[in-house]
This record gives C-alpha cells, structure tokens and sequence, in this order.
C-alpha cells in the first residue's frame, strides 16, 4: 500500500496510528474482563465507559444512551428486529426506502417473511426522500421509520431533521444508519430528531469489529443478543475492550479535527467534479451534486462497465504505475453482477448503472493523490471504449434511459 492511492473509504478507512496506539495495552497485558470485581479487570471498566463518554460527546448523546457492539449491521438488525418485537402489539407496519444499505432491506426481509408490512418510498433522481412521502405513509399501525443519514454509495445526505420532526410528531419511532455521517460530518441526535442511530468506527478510522447503537431514553426495543447483563442488560456478551477502546479513540480525534476535514474534503470532492466534467465525456453524477458528503464521488460512464475500470486501476500494467483502489457499486455486494439497487432506484437504465464508479477520500489523501487517479482514470476509460462495441463519443444517455439528441435533462446536459 505504499505506493498506492487508496480511494474506497465509504467501504472501510486505515486505522489511525493514534486509535492503534490506543488498542494496543488492551491486546497485551491489559487482558482483564470489565465484568469482574477485582482490580485488574475494572481498569477495562474504567476505559470502557470514557470510550462511550467520548462517543456520546461526538454526537450529542447521553453516555448511557450508547450501546456497544460489533458495528453498523448489528446496530441496524438490533434497531429494527429489537423495535418491531417490542412493538409488534402497537402494530405492524415499518417504513423505509428503497434506497438503503443492504444492513436495512434484508432484515426488513426478514420481517416481512414474519408477517410484518413494509412500506418502501420511492426516492428521486438525486436519491433523496421527501418528508411528505414519510408522512404520508404513516398509519395507525406504524411502529418505526429507518432513513439512512447519508448513502453509503452516492453520498446523498437526507432530510433526517425534516423527518424527526415528522416521527416525533406522529410518535413513530425513528431510527437512523449514521455509518457513513457519524465522523466524517457534525451529528447531533437531538437536533437530527431520532430515536435510534446506528454507526460503526471502521468507516472513520477506527477498528473493525466495534460499532455503537445509540439508543434515546425511553424507547422500547427488545435485546438482539440474550446471555449476560453486559451493557446495562441490553447487549449480551464480553466486551471488545481493545475495540471499544479504539472506537472512543477514533471518536476523540474526529470531534477534534471534522471541522477543517470537511472543508478540506468537501474542496476535494469539488475539485474532482469540476474536473471530471472538463476531461471525460458521457458522464453522469450520480446523487445531489451538493447535499452530499464531503468525501463522496459517484459518476457513471457510458459505454463501459465500472467492473472494467477498478481492475484496470488495482492492477496497471505500465511500469511503476500506482494502483489506485476505488469502487464501483457497493464494497458489501462487489461480488455480485446485478446493477446497483440504488442507481436503479434513481432510475438509471441499467447499462449507466453497470458503469458506476465510486470514490471516497480520506483524511490522508492529497490534490497530488487525485490528480494522480483522475488521470490514470481518464486513460483507462479512453483505451476501454476504444475496445467498446457500443459505445458512440457523444451518445449520452439521461436517467430516462434516452439517448442522443432524445436526451434533454439537466443531469446528462
């Protein structure tokens, strides 16, 4: 990785020298269980709860509002298994998008193999959600929204105040996935309205393994894991301390440094823009060209497949080329063939969908680092559409799927 430009962070972010430091005492002599009484094991206590004092302080939360666990995807399958048990006699119905990470649909599956009715709102070309759609599509039986804050794979950011005013209103609790926000831009629970919030500290620069669910005082919501009264009685099992440890670390420095990191990202993230529409013909941005995240690029390329691009840029075959790592889709179903559900649910044609790329910056990535990528990138796409069958230079084709002169939105203009 030396040489290497890495540019997948919305998938997964280097660990701060800082966060490992912190871990470190916790993976040697430091080996103490927080559940005991004796001395050497309440050490781990003590620096279990500044963790979660520190989590609480990045996103305006009481400390025992913080649950610990392994990440995003248990905090999302907790919220929603955990709400709809505890709920089911007030109701059945939960709504969301169609948009969200798969963390979201697949239990939401799930529960609607167990008799439960899922409502799943359209969201518009940029990917957002329209409050009214929210409130119109809450009912007497409704138990629980789930709107993610940001996307995971266009950078979209979501009116999840807008919505929190309508939840708390309506008195439907309201939950939200912060894995991609949490970090990386100023969250505040209160302020965002909701009653849940999922996050996970590998997305900004913590360990894998070692996420959080917030959880507001009051809300009623079933245990996901049953066994020992870790967590105050709510989330069984052994703590990870050097995980824990190394999450309230990666909070610390976050709260500490996001305010210069999105200026500083949010120029980079414009920059590639500007110059991506300069350089490369047949583009299309994907997600709201402002109301995104700092560290987000999402664009589709006509005439080629996003798969053909990152292999060509993870393995280059000029001499002394840097690999450049980015994404196309999502990092969590990079194996699969079918287009992104999210393009689709933008309306992207599924040949602009198979054309995605993603990149996603990080903290330690320079202007040298993406002018780098953005001009391996612009060769790269030059020498695949040579090779096309299909592709025609100037053969644009708009989120309706026409083409040419048939195209007139503003997005393929």
């Amino acid at each position: 990785m030396d040489s290497a430009i890495f540019l997948d962070n919305a998938a997964t972010s280097r660990t701060d020298p800082e966060v490992v430091s912190a871990m470190a005492p916790w993976l040697g002599d430091n080996f103490g269980s927080p559940a005991t009484l004796y001395a050497f094991g309440s050490q781990a206590k003590i620096a279990i709860e500044e963790a979660r004092q520190h989590l609480a302080d990045l996103i305006g939360a009481d400390p025992k509002e913080i649950f610990f666990t392994s990440g995003a995807t248990e905090s999302n399958n907790w919220a929603l298994k955990g709400v709809a048990d505890a709920l089911e006699g007030k109701g059945r119905h939960i709504i969301t998008d169609k948009a969200e990470h798969h963390s979201i649909l697949m239990p939401l599956r799930y529960l609607e193999k167990k008799g439960w009715e899922v409502t799943f709102l359209p969201v518009d070309g940029d990917g957002l959600v329209d409050p009214d759609a929210v409130r119109n599509a809450i009912r007497g039986d409704t138990v629980l929204v789930s709107i993610v804050h940001a996307n995971h794979e266009i950078g979209t950011i979501q009116p999840i105040a807008e919505i929190g005013a309508i939840t708390r209103e309506k008195g439907v609790t309201f939950h939200v996935n912060a894995a991609q926000t949490v970090g990386h831009v100023p969250v505040d629970v209160a302020a965002l309205g909701c009653d849940l919030l999922s996050l996970s500290g590998h997305k900004f620069y913590g360990p894998k393994g070692a996420g959080a669910l917030y959880a507001r005082r009051g809300v009623r919501i079933t245990p996901l894991l049953h066994g020992g009264s870790q967590e105050r009685k709510r989330r069984a099992g052994t703590h990870n301390v050097p995980g824990i440890v190394g999450l309230g670390k990666a909070a610390e420095l976050a709260r500490k440094n996001i305010d210069a990191e999105v200026e500083r990202l949010t120029g980079l993230r414009d920059y590639i823009f500007d110059s991506i529409e300069k350089n490369m013909e047949d583009i299309r941005i994907n997600g709201h060209r402002t109301r995104r995240l700092p560290n987000n690029v999402n664009f589709s390329i006509e005439g080629i497949e996003g798969e053909s691009i990152m292999l060509s840029l993870s393995y280059p075959t000029t001499e002394n080329a840097r690999p450049v790592y980015i994404s196309t889709g999502s990092a969590c179903v990079s194996g699969s063939l079918e287009p992104s559900h999210i393009l689709l649910a933008l309306g992207l044609p599924a040949e602009l969908a198979h054309g995605s790329v993603r990149i996603s910056m990080a903290k330690e990535d320079t202007r040298e680092d993406i002018d780098y990528a953005l001009s391996a990138l612009a060769a790269v796409a030059e020498r695949l559409r040579s090779m096309s069958p299909v592709y025609k230079r100037g053969n644009k084709q708009c989120a309706a799927g026409a083409q040419g002169d048939g195209c007139d939105c503003e997005a393929a203009s």
